[in-house]
């Protein structure tokens, strides 16, 4: 087994070169104008440069090499070919964002470049196996479907946190906090022999993890820079692999030692769960675009981080309120996969039932009290 220090100390690496080139990428990304311009969509007041994808790179890299310098991973680089793929597949996702961060390109054309990536991942073996869907069957991919699903699996995680990538410091937030989720999970299938070795899952789950946590100070509001594309595609294919890699091969007909199934036999289902906020954005967009006649590429205002701004939340709490609901959905999914006792989901439950009121409620509660305050000064006033 890896241990859990040298997990974190891979994560470390990850988060400290991340912010570490963050100063000089903005410098550079300035003088050459890589910058985002506030328009009706964006709710920058300044130009902003808009290619962190650089540093997340430069993290990725710094920590796969730190990966390899501690022996723990040697199984991880020494038996297989697929941190060469996550590599490659890194390498041909950030030169895609990258250009569209800088000139823009087609959505058919960023597309095909996705799939390129998905390609590279298949060919160094970097795949799933199997899933298992709730109540039914296991299904075991044949080599003819190996590629389409990972062409499939890739092309959703990307699109998913590409699409929620809309106020400062929500992407990166989610991410790492669905990271961590899974990245809890797959240790605990590790621990149980219940994930065949070596599985390089675990190890790419924590490098997210430090990405994210070393780009957020510099992207939380107010920005100092965003992601762009050519961060959250690589987000999204960090997440792509772990669950891939994870949750479609692990046993789904092991139960844990306490005796619980992983979540009704179905471990690729809990990497849809741990990243449902994002998920759930993007299949209501793809709803609310088809039923308006609108192309799915058509960019609208009718994100969920739109919503709560649009209810009068401001863009601080709506980042966080979702962040809570991430938390909140990834501690039920992993109770309910690890622990057999059902006690914690009612804590839980108040725990959703009152993030539910103030999501909702909260700022109905300002505006009354603003009303009052009003009035209140308006009855004040002295009469002629």
């Amino acid at each position: 087994m890896i241990s859990l220090r040298s997990y974190l100390l891979v994560g470390l690496i990850a988060a400290v070169a991340t912010a570490a080139s963050l100063p000089a990428v903005i410098r550079f990304a300035r003088a050459h104008g890589w910058q985002a311009t506030p328009d009706e969509r964006r709710m920058h007041p300044v130009p902003t440069p808009d290619v962190g994808g650089i540093s997340m790179f430069i993290g990725i890299l710094a920590a796969i090499v730190g990966a390899s310098l501690i022996g723990d991973f040697d199984q991880l680089f020494q038996d297989s070919t697929e941190i060469i793929g996550v590599v490659v597949a890194s390498a041909i996702i950030f030169a895609l964002g990258i250009l569209d961060d800088i000139r823009d390109i087609s959505p058919p054309a960023k597309v095909t470049g996705v799939v390129v990536a998905a390609v590279a991942l298949v060919w160094f073996g970097v795949t799933m196996f199997q899933f298992r869907v709730p109540f039914l069957d296991v299904f075991v991919l044949s080599g003819d479907w190996v590629p389409l699903f990972t062409v499939f699996w890739l092309l959703g995680m990307t699109q998913a946190i590409n699409l929620i990538d809309g106020l400062d410091g929500l992407a990166a937030g989610i991410v790492a906090i669905g990271a961590a989720a899974f990245f809890i999970y797959s240790r605990d299938l590790a621990e149980g022999n219940l994930l065949p070795q070596p599985n390089i899952g675990p190890l790419v789950a924590i490098i997210a993890v430090g990405v994210c946590i070393g780009f957020l100070p510099f992207n939380f509001n107010p920005a100092r820079i965003f992601m762009g594309d050519s961060g959250s595609l690589l987000l999204g294919l960090l997440m792509a692999v772990a669950t891939s890699v994870v949750g479609g091969r692990a046993d789904p007909d092991t139960q844990s030692a306490n005796g619980q199934t992983y979540f009704f036999l179905a471990p690729i289902f809990i990497s849809l769960l741990v990243l449902a906020v994002p998920i759930v954005d993007v299949l209501f967009a793809i709803i609310r675009r088809t039923a308006s006649g609108r192309s799915f590429t058509q960019a609208d205002m009718g994100h969920l981080h739109h919503r709560l701004i649009q209810l009068g939340h401001g863009p601080r709490r709506s980042v966080v309120i979702l962040w809570g609901w991430a938390a909140l959905l990834s501690t039920v999914v992993l109770f309910s996969a690890l622990y057999s006792t059902g006690s914690a989901l009612v804590i839980f439950l108040i725990v959703g039932s009152a993030l539910s009121v103030f999501t909702v409620l909260h700022p109905r509660i300002r505006r009354h009290d603003a009303q009052v305050h009003e009035a209140d000064l308006v009855g004040d006033e002295p009469h002629a």
